[in-house]
């Protein structure tokens, strides 16, 4: 049966893992390749790795680093930042990575979806897409990290990547992340209205109530999380956790 992935996704940036609020002030949280043996034995459904530097600083993916990454992960593994290539796309699938994660390309130019799906399989490819909330109570992509604000209308991607047949569309609350106050459902329901792909929401869950009530609305979908699983209490101690089997069966 069918059942929604709960997804930890963890941000690199200057080869540590870091969480951020609002995309800014990037905190230290610990090692990427600890993280991911502790991700291990927690049996944890998918695994997303995103380098904000390659995509704020326009570099190519860090290679040495998936791969060391690839090694480790005994999970499903989605790989993100820097791919603006089908070679690039290629390279990191033979390294031994599931899905790879690609965004300002896309925005940049729709058609790069195309060359990487059919290079790699279309379940392979997943889209990210940051959003924030605008004065007319609708959504702004920006790209590179939240660096640059785009001027392609997000209803108007959503309909081409539902009609590319993507693998998944990954949406990223710029307003919400790191707060741990929850996600945004009106955004959830935004673009669940326009497009049928796939669809995994992160940004903002702080506890499993959060991920819950995303599941209970949604049915399958996924529900990404990065502070929920490297904080823990009101402090927010640094802590990787998931939660346990009874924990996720109550989700869902």
């Amino acid at each position: 049966m069918l059942r929604s992935r709960i997804i930890p996704c963890l941000l690199v940036h200057k080869n540590g893992l870091v969480k951020t609020t609002n995309f800014t002030s990037p905190k230290y949280v610990g090692d990427p390749i600890n993280a991911v043996k502790i991700f291990n034995e927690k049996e944890v459904d998918e695994l997303v790795v995103l380098d904000i530097d390659a995509s704020k600083y326009n570099t190519e993916p860090n290679f040495n680093l998936i791969s060391n990454l690839a090694v480790e992960c005994r999970m499903p593994f989605c790989y993100g930042g820097g791919i603006k290539t089908v070679e690039h796309a290629e390279k990191i699938i033979n390294l031994g990575v599931e899905k790879i994660a690609i965004s300002s390309a896309a925005i940049d130019d729709i058609d790069i979806c195309n060359k990487i799906g059919n290079a790699i399989g279309f379940q392979s490819l997943s889209v990210v897409i940051d959003v924030k909330k605008n004065f007319f109570s609708g959504y702004t992509i920006y790209t590179n990290n939240g660096k640059n604000k785009s001027s392609i209308e997000f209803n108007k991607i959503l309909k081409e990547l539902d009609n590319l047949n993507v693998g998944e569309i990954i949406i990223n609350s710029i307003d919400n992340d790191g707060l741990m106050k929850g996600y945004d459902m009106k955004l959830a329901d935004y673009v669940r209205n326009i497009c049928n792909r796939p669809l995994t929401i992160l940004g903002g869950a702080g506890n499993l109530n959060d991920v819950k009530s995303l599941i209970t609305k949604y049915k399958i979908i996924g529900a990404a999380a990065g502070s929920l699983f490297v904080f823990k209490g009101k402090y927010k101690a640094v802590l990787i956790n998931y939660p346990n089997r009874k924990e996720k069966l109550s989700l869902y």
